[in-house]
């Protein structure tokens, strides 16, 4: 039937707006699965993030039917913004200070995001665009590596998989810490740039180590929740 008004069909108007309630509900389930998985890690539910979104798990389920497909949606653009910051220190005239900041870069975007931080010591075979973009950051890196001890300041027995150590050790201190010593991470960085570094390398100064009371904090809240719960309690929690 066609309205006198409009033109359209009436059964043109319901699919309009289930497509319109699709959208929004797809949004609503994205930006909560953001929020969780920032302040949480990875081992939030699903069930959890459909009660954050306000829609059922059947909704859920039929936005995104797995978890990979979810968390390649919710962090697409922090994995642009990961190959972005290798493109960005490759760009640096001076290869020793591109490598070490890209370090630092990299060690931020998991300080910001306990999601992202879970998301770079893990792999998704599913999330076929997150990992292609993981695949140009580390692409990257390895120039990245090779710039640097071209410059003598990178030790020669430095290894890609270093990064990987680095990062689960950064995501490992950013979960046991919380807001108690937001910047312990730093300290941590500092000191592993120094061991990757020669002797005689230009080293950026290390940052102070927490207050000890803020370590305390963090300690008693670490005793609190347990280790599992401080690191998100993995992908299928």
């Amino acid at each position: 039937m066609t309205s006198a008004f409009s033109g359209r069909t009436s059964d043109q108007q319901p699919e309009a707006k289930l497509r319109v309630d699709a959208e929004r509900n797809r949004c609503r389930i994205l930006a909560a699965a953001r929020r969780l998985f920032a302040t949480d890690g990875l081992g939030v539910s699903m069930a959890s993030v459909a009660r954050e979104a306000g829609v059922g798990k059947a909704t859920l389920g039929r936005r995104f039917a797995t978890r990979e497909e979810l968390v390649d949606a919710v962090f697409a653009d922090r994995m642009d913004a990961y190959a972005d910051a290798a493109a960005e220190a490759l760009a640096d005239p001076d290869p020793w200070h591109g490598f070490t900041g890209y370090l630092h870069a990299v060690c931020a975007m998991q300080a910001a995001d306990r999601g992202f931080a879970d998301v770079l010591t893990m792999t998704f075979p599913a999330a076929k665009a997150l990992e292609a973009r993981r695949a140009e950051a580390y692409n990257g890196f390895l120039e990245l590596i090779a710039r640097a001890k071209s410059s003598g300041h990178l030790r020669e027995d430095f290894v890609p998989e270093d990064l990987v150590i680095l990062l689960m050790a950064n995501a490992g201190v950013i979960a046991a810490t919380g807001d108690a010593a937001a910047d312990a991470w730093r300290r941590l960085v500092g000191h592993m740039i120094r061991s990757y570094a020669v002797p005689g390398a230009p080293i950026p100064a290390v940052p102070d180590a927490p207050e000890p009371t803020a370590l305390y904090r963090a300690m008693v809240r670490l005793a609190r929740t347990g280790p599992d719960t401080a690191q998100g309690g993995g992908p299928g929690s």
